[in-house]
């Protein structure tokens, strides 16, 4: 049950189209914020190469999930059908590798036009130079009163970046394993160990998630360590320890596979779509690959977390590349697709990401289907700031990267839970100071 009575676990769906709740009620509640979103080595145009051209928007983004490659490619067919003579190129560059192209790119005064990039890592790159302020277009953007405040990403002053989504970690379940099992969707920690537990008896796996030494890593890690009371507030080695040795006895008891340490977000959701395993703990934005690729009964509740838990509250940020050729078209393009109320229903039909603006959150497509309940609960009971407020800007990066080292040493075994979370909290120390 949620905290208002009512019956707080989804239908499960099979197939099922993706589409979304209206955030509309609940604006007020959605924080800055960032996914960790999906990464892998590939193809695409040289990321080093001059950006624009004439009449060209080149974009840079991270994504290698075919349903949030599809929602790239759909932006560019939108913007292009309605710009003559315009060419949007999209740019693949991998996760782990963005910030630091983009940063030596403005260090050479080029790059891309539009930059898609984690939300959290905003400081990083504005910093870095590599983002144009936004103050003048955003005052001057017609329909900023229906983006939420809380997705505009200002530092020191200046706006460098806004999103044109929300995302959020739930705990996907495979309905039919958990009918052979058993057991029902879980509402607490006990009764998720104790179904993956059962799963792993029954010849499954227990669960996935990502296991990166990095911002990848700490996104997934910050709900397991908080629900055992650590806070960047007043950061604890002994509640650190706590929640990551909660996860690494899941890999001890064989309930989760130590190769998480080498899984992006989008690896692991693949893998329970495949139909081997009881749960992921994954985000709404995997809505259109649960549809397309599960051939099972899934569905979603929220995490089962204690009092203390939060849930990063995110989504890519979008901003104009600081050595753009053609800044005033970049904005167009991003007032025509992640900032436009259609535009923004692109994400919601074809990954199931949740509108940052009002007017887009009350469409039939959003408010149509509810299996995104569960990330709509969560944004009330466990929201959180992503990243932390008390992180001063310029250590986001830093203090992403220790946490999700400790978060990836523990779960593949390099270091006891204590020890990393002892050595996190010495390097966090002087970070946050």
């Amino acid at each position: 049950m949620d905290i208002n009575g009512n019956d707080a676990r989804p239908t499960p769906r099979r197939r099922n189209r993706s589409a979304l709740i209206s955030l509309a009620a609940a604006g007020s509640l959605l924080l800055a914020a960032c996914s960790g979103g999906t990464s892998a080595d590939g193809g695409g145009a040289d990321p080093a190469a001059p950006a624009g051209g004439d009449r060209t928007v080149t974009v840079w983004h991270y994504f290698s999930d075919d349903n949030q490659v599809r929602l790239m490619d759909e932006f560019a067919e939108k913007f292009e059908g309605e710009q003559d003579g315009v060419t949007v190129e999209n740019v693949f560059v991998p996760y782990d590798q963005l910030n630091s192209k983009l940063i030596a790119a403005a260090g050479a005064k080029t790059g891309p036009d539009v930059v898609v990039f984690n939300g959290a890592e905003a400081a990083t790159l504005a910093l870095g130079g590599a983002l144009a302020p936004l103050d003048e277009h955003w005052a001057d953007f017609a329909d900023a009163d229906q983006v939420s405040e809380s997705v505009v990403h200002t530092i020191d002053g200046t706006t460098y970046a806004v999103q044109g989504y929300v995302n959020l970690l739930g705990l996907w379940y495979n309905a039919d394993i958990l009918a052979e099992i058993g057991v029902e969707p879980p509402t607490t920690m006990d009764e998720l160990e104790t179904a993956m537990a059962a799963a792993k008896d029954a010849g499954y796996a227990g669960i996935t998630l990502s296991g990166l030494p990095q911002s990848q890593g700490e996104w997934q890690a910050y709900p397991w360590i908080t629900s055992e009371g650590f806070t960047y507030d007043d950061p604890q080695a002994d509640a650190l320890a706590a929640g990551l040795a909660r996860v690494r006895s899941w890999v001890e008891n064989g309930w989760l596979s130590q190769e998480a340490v080498t899984w992006d977000q989008t690896v692991p959701f693949q893998q329970f779509a495949a139909g081997r395993t009881a749960f992921a703990a994954n985000g709404n934005w995997q809505m259109g690959t649960a549809a397309s690729d599960a051939d099972f009964e899934y569905g979603v509740v929220p995490l089962p977390l204690s009092a203390t838990g939060g849930v990063y509250l995110g989504g890519e940020g979008q901003g104009i590349g600081a050595f753009s050729d053609d800044p005033e078209l970049a904005w167009e393009y991003l007032t025509s697709t992640y900032l436009d109320a259609d535009g923004q229903l692109l994400p919601a039909e074809i990954v199931g990401s949740l509108p940052s603006r009002a007017d887009a959150g009350e469409s039939e497509v959003v408010t149509g289907n509810t299996l995104l309940d569960p990330f709509a609960q969560t944004i009330t009971r466990f929201g959180a700031n992503y990243p932390a407020a008390v992180i001063p800007p310029e250590a986001v990066a830093d203090v992403q990267l220790t946490v999700g080292q400790a978060w990836s040493a523990a779960i593949g075994g390099q270091k006891s839970p204590q020890q990393a979370a002892e050595d996190a909290i010495a390097a966090l120390g002087p970070l946050l100071d």
